[in-house]
Formats: structure tokens, sequence, C-alpha cells
């Protein structure tokens, strides 16, 4: 018998009556003090609530090569030798990583297959508007390593090259990745949880314009896949590779998207609406192979085209494709954007990467998006720094609500057109480029 229980023994049977009483209310408090404990530990660690801010640094189309095109290969390799560069990935992807210093997440779309051998071939002999690119086995593990040390990198496959060395290589391409410590997204409709060594989980769901991936055309299965994604990781990132291509391509309209007369690009718009009404955080968009507007939604934000990051292949990077940005946002602890900014960068020749220090990228997102989203469009200053262009920009968003129409407003007169980039001069004892380079240019991309 234990000690309390030995002085109740000892008392007179009505305060020994009260002293039960007492014994029991205090054992009834303790119960109640444990389960609210248990229950408050569940709940700081409920979906959604972030131990700590988390920073996601996302890149747009990154491309290592291809040994598909030996004769664009030996080509490529040629004018790289004029930078001082080889072709080989461990040359060209260090060039990203200044870009995301800092970064808890690093997000990329991996633009192509990776490995070697006897493939499938995607393009017919005589085509003149199919691309195929199949990069070197060692690019997922230089890719890898563009990341700090703490950081974790998320490659999206749902594309239109994932397949470029057929399905096998498409089975290839993930098995390197992830055997090389990368997240895979977009290889079905479940998103992929990412664990950050916080000990936070997110989710991170990609989508591309094809009935073989998660399909960005049917909006009504992204809300599905998104809320479901939502209710089990809390904060979920969404990256999308959809939309019409090149030059003529840069707004961004609420509308269905045909690119080259026949093909269903998707609806940008549309897109974001239901992965934000399905509680989605960030919306990151690729594939037009120019930069395009961001929005805010409420405390989310949605850029929807990062542009050419580092494509090292046949892509026809006139101005303004060669131009980029590297998204940073930070995510707190209730699942929303704290803070925002852009990472300006130009491609001087395919693979040949640098900082846009004319900032024009920068320079091209603000003017777009006061255009597209007079009211909710991002603020971009010179430095980067993503702001709001109105206060209007701050309305939350609730899930499974669209936000209020917008009212027609006049424009700005803000011109799209991008200025000439200047002239790339390679180190001083190269010769210039000659005007031998191929006449096959992959602009716009196609399937």
């Amino acid at each position: 018998m234990s000690f309390a229980g030995t002085l109740v023994m000892l008392l007179s049977p009505i305060a020994r009556a009260a002293a039960l009483v007492g014994l029991a209310v205090g054992a009834l408090q303790a119960q109640t003090a444990d389960t609210a404990r248990v229950d408050s530990t569940s709940a700081a660690r409920r979906p959604g609530e972030l131990r700590q801010p988390v920073r996601v640094c996302a890149g747009g189309d990154v491309t290592l090569g291809t040994n598909l095109d030996p004769a664009w290969a030996r080509e490529g390799a040629a004018r790289l030798g004029l930078y001082g560069m080889s072709p080989d990935p461990d040359s060209l992807a260090p060039q990203l990583r200044p870009f995301f210093a800092g970064a808890d997440l690093v997000l990329l779309n991996v633009e192509g297959a990776i490995g070697e051998g006897a493939f499938r071939p995607k393009c017919g002999r005589n085509s003149t508007s199919c691309y195929a690119f199949r990069q070197p086995p060692n690019t997922a593990r230089a890719l890898r390593a563009i990341a700090d040390s703490g950081a974790v990198v998320v490659g999206n496959v749902a594309n239109n090259h994932s397949r470029d060395a057929g399905d096998d290589g498409r089975e290839a391409t993930i098995a390197r990745l992830e055997d090389a410590g990368i997240f895979v997204t977009g290889t079905d409709t479940l998103a992929t949880p990412v664990a950050l060594p916080t000990g936070d989980t997110l989710g991170v769901l990609g989508f591309y314009t094809d009935r073989d991936v998660p399909d960005a055309r049917d909006l009504g299965a992204v809300r599905r896949h998104v809320a479901r994604a939502v209710r089990r990781y809390g904060t979920v990132v969404v990256t999308m590779h959809l939309g019409a291509e090149g030059v003529g391509a840069q707004r961004t309209r609420d509308a269905r998207e045909i690119f080259l007369k026949t093909i269903d690009r998707g609806n940008p718009v549309g897109f974001a609406d239901a992965a934000f009404g399905a509680g989605a955080t960030l919306v990151v968009g690729h594939g037009p192979h120019v930069l395009r507007a961001a929005q805010w939604r409420g405390d989310r934000l949605a850029f929807y085209s990062l542009g050419n990051l580092l494509t090292y292949g046949p892509f026809n990077l006139r101005e303004p494709m060669n131009r980029g940005v590297v998204a940073c946002a930070t995510i707190d602890s209730a699942g929303f954007v704290r803070d925002a900014e852009l990472r300006p960068t130009m491609q001087l020749a395919p693979g040949v990467l640098t900082a846009d220090t004319t900032r024009r990228a920068l320079a091209l997102i603000d003017s777009l998006s006061a255009l597209d989203f007079p009211r909710t469009g991002a603020k971009v200053d010179s430095m980067g720094l993503v702001g709001r262009r109105s206060t209007l920009a701050a309305e939350p968003v609730q899930a499974g609500r669209k936000q209020p129409p917008v009212a027609p407003k006049a424009k700005p007169k803000v011109s799209t057109k991008a200025k000439p980039a200047p002239k790339a001069k390679p180190p001083a004892k190269a010769k210039a480029p000659g005007s031998s380079q191929s006449a096959k240019r992959k602009t716009p991309e196609t399937r």
C-alpha cells in the first residue's frame, strides 16, 4: 500500500471518505494533464506547423548536355572551350551553386533524360520540330552538389523531355537521381515527401500537360491531388511545366494556351487557382523558356515561369530567352510565404551562366506582373526583393474559394520587350565563336 493510502486508513470514516475523494480528484487531474501534454505535442506537430521557417530556392529548366545529338555535342564542346570550360556536367553545374546559397530546399526542372547506351529514338529522322536530350550519367551527382551540405535537392521530371530516351530512359533517370540523393517529384499523382534536417517534412508535387504524368490540364484532379498532399504534409510546394513557349509567350492569362497550333499546354492561372484553392503554399512554373509574371495569392505566391536557367543543348538563347531567375521564398512556421527574392541570371552561350548584372530579368518580371495582374502582381525592386503591388495583394485566399474578380484597370505603359543583351566576349586569347552553329535550335520546345 502506498504512503498516501496508509494515511487514509488511519483516519476516521468521514475523513477517510473525504481523503479518498481527494485522491480520486488528484488522479483525474493528473490524467487530464497527461492527456493535455499528449494533445499539445500532437498539436505542435500537426501538418502545416513547421518547427522553423524553410527557405525554398527554385530554378527553371536545367540541361547539362546531350549525347543523343553527336554533331551538336561536338560543336557545343568547341564553343565552351572558348570560355575555358568543358562539356562535363562537373564543369557546368558549379555555375549554379552561388544562386542557391542559403537554401534549405533546392527545386529544379530536370529538362531531359540522364544516361547512356542504346535508346529508343523519340524524334523522326527528318523532324524539324522535335528535340531530344539525354545528359551524361554523372549529371545527377553534379546537380546534387550545387546545394549546401545541409540542404536537400528536388528534381522535377514531370515535363516533355523525361522520356527523350524512352520509358526505360525515364526510369533510369529517376534511379540515377535518387541514387545521387536527389528527391524526385512528378513521377505520379502522389506528392514527394521531402524530409528536411530540421525534422520537418514538406510535400512537393510536379505536374505537366500530359496524361502519362499528373496532368496539369485536369484542374479537378489537380485540386484533389494537392488537397490530399496538404492533408498529409500540411505545407506543399507545387511545380508546373506548363504554357506556350518562346518570345510570344511572355504574357500570363486565365485561358488555355495552344502551342504549335494544336498542342494544349494548359491554363496557368486556372492551374494556380486549383493548387491554391486546395491549400498549396507556393507554385513554381517553367516550360515557356521565357520569364513570366509573379502573383501574390494572399500570403502565398505563384511564379508563372522562371525561364531558362542552364540549358547546355540546342536551345535558342536569343533575347529574352537567355534570361532566367532563381526564386527564393521563405515559408514560415504557419506554412505561408513570409518573404521572397529573385536572383537574376543570364546565359552568355549554351552552358555559360553568369549573374544578370543588368538586372533586366528583374525588370521583365516586374513589368509583366504589373501588366497581367494589376492588383495582385508582385512588385520586384532592383535588388530582387519581391513585394506587393498593393494592399489588396495581402487579402488571404481561403482554401476552396477563388479570389473576387479583378476590375479592369488601365494597363501601365510598360514594355515587355527586352533590351538587347550585351555581347558576350570570350577570353582574350580565344577566337569568337564562328558561324558553324547548327541550323537546328530548340525554339521553342516541342514534344
